[in-house]
């Protein structure tokens, strides 16, 4: 809603906004969108308007979409998704990931994951199988040795952690 009327203040109509890309109709003035990327990043939001840093965040956004934001496990293979998704080679998106953002679209992916992890952990309706599960890991050891190697604590260590972080209203 932010972006929506941030870019009809700037007299551009958006057609859709979706998770890191907006859609408008007309081309935008000089004018238009520096004015436009002035109060975007004064929201904490930028224009991205390279090729390359539009498909760095479409990957991104595929990535966050697949962890994130969908249902099971995913049933194909990572490359092959983001392949399919923004219709390129996945050496080439791979490789440009790399040289971009200084880290690889695996060590992303393994980062998104972890952090998903981390907030099913603190809902606390699902156990670590379940989990492990759903997030597409081979078994819960491995997804706790990732976890460990990564947050440096157990994911049973992490889960008691946010039981000792918050006191019943009772005992206040």
């Amino acid at each position: 809603m932010v972006v929506k009327s941030e870019f009809e203040k700037a007299g551009l109509q958006p057609l859709s906004i979706e998770l890191g890309e907006v859609e408008i109709g007309k081309a935008p003035s000089m004018i238009q969108l520096k004015n436009l990327d002035v109060s975007l990043k004064q929201l904490g939001f930028e224009l991205i308007d390279d090729k390359k840093s539009r498909i760095i965040e479409k990957i991104k956004n595929g990535i966050v979409k697949l962890v994130h934001h969908s249902d099971g496990a995913v049933k194909t293979k990572l490359s092959n998704y983001l392949s399919d998704q923004l219709r390129y080679d996945y050496t080439y998106l791979s490789n440009l990931f790399s040289e971009v953002e200084g880290t690889t679209i695996e060590k992303y992916l393994i980062a998104q994951k972890i952090e998903k992890v981390k907030e099913l952990l603190v809902y606390d309706e699902l156990s670590l199988s379940e989990i492990s599960d759903k997030l597409g890991y081979s078994s819960v050891a491995y997804l706790s040795s990732q976890f460990k190697k990564v947050t440096g604590l157990t994911p049973s260590f992490y889960k008691s952690l946010k039981e000792h972080k918050r006191r019943n209203i009772d005992n206040l």
